[in-house]
């Protein structure tokens, strides 16, 4: 097993030490979810991140992804405000490694198009519980976040990048498309947690989600 497997597979027993400290809201959760954190960003450094310009892109989108998972943990509103702008960036830095590889940019736009329905109901669902200074923020994160689908569903309908003889093209434009999708579906559950119904089982979904989505970006940069 190479060494971005090995981190990869330490991530499953973190995420779940990460949900036991949520579930018991512990105050080592913190600790639990930086560590989770790191071994997706040490998965990457492993790949070969550093070595290309898509991984360095995808390697800048994992620790911007880091730093708002740490902000995240706290309930406080400019925590939670920097957390959201810190994935943000995390989401244009994705679409900066997507341009690195050639995408299709009528397939990014096509989708896009089709993918302004789910985003206006999720919009439409959250208005209701938002305050008036989260209106925007949250207006921009789901259009950003949208447009980071659209660039992943763009890359894999290009050539895609150069890949070695015992790699499979289709296993890569397979493998970030799915992560952005599981990425998207993830934040639902963040939103969730914040403004329409918080619990516990709002991350028992989401969390394991997020974790595969960064995951498979992180695995990806291998495939170069």
């Amino acid at each position: 097993m190479t060494p971005a497997y090995v981190f990869a597979a330490l991530t499953i027993p973190l995420v779940g030490l990460l949900l036991l400290a949520e579930r018991r809201d512990a105050p080592w959760r913190v600790w639990a979810k930086a560590a989770a954190s790191s071994s997706f960003i040490a998965t990457a450094v492993a790949a070969g991140a550093a070595g290309t310009a898509y991984g360095g892109w995808v390697l800048a989108a994992l620790c911007l992804g880091w730093a708002g998972d740490i902000a995240l943990v706290s309930a406080q509103r400019r925590w939670f405000l920097l957390g959201l702008a810190a994935f943000l960036f995390s989401h244009l830095a994705y679409i900066g490694a997507f341009a690195t590889v050639q995408p299709d940019a009528v397939v990014a736009v096509l989708v896009a198009a089709g993918l302004l329905v789910p985003a206006g109901l999720v919009a439409r669902w959250l208005w209701p519980h938002l305050g008036g200074d989260m209106r925007v923020p949250v207006a921009a994160y789901i259009a950003v976040i949208t447009a980071m689908v659209a660039a992943a569903s763009g890359a894999a309908g290009g050539p895609g990048p150069s890949l070695p003889p015992a790699l499979s093209l289709a296993g890569w434009k397979a493998t970030v498309v799915v992560a952005a999708v599981a990425f998207y579906l993830s934040d639902v559950s963040v939103a969730r947690d914040r403004f329409v119904a918080p619990g516990f089982g709002n991350r028992i979904w989401g969390l394991p989600l997020y974790y595969a989505a960064q995951l498979l970006f992180a695995l990806s940069v291998g495939m170069r």
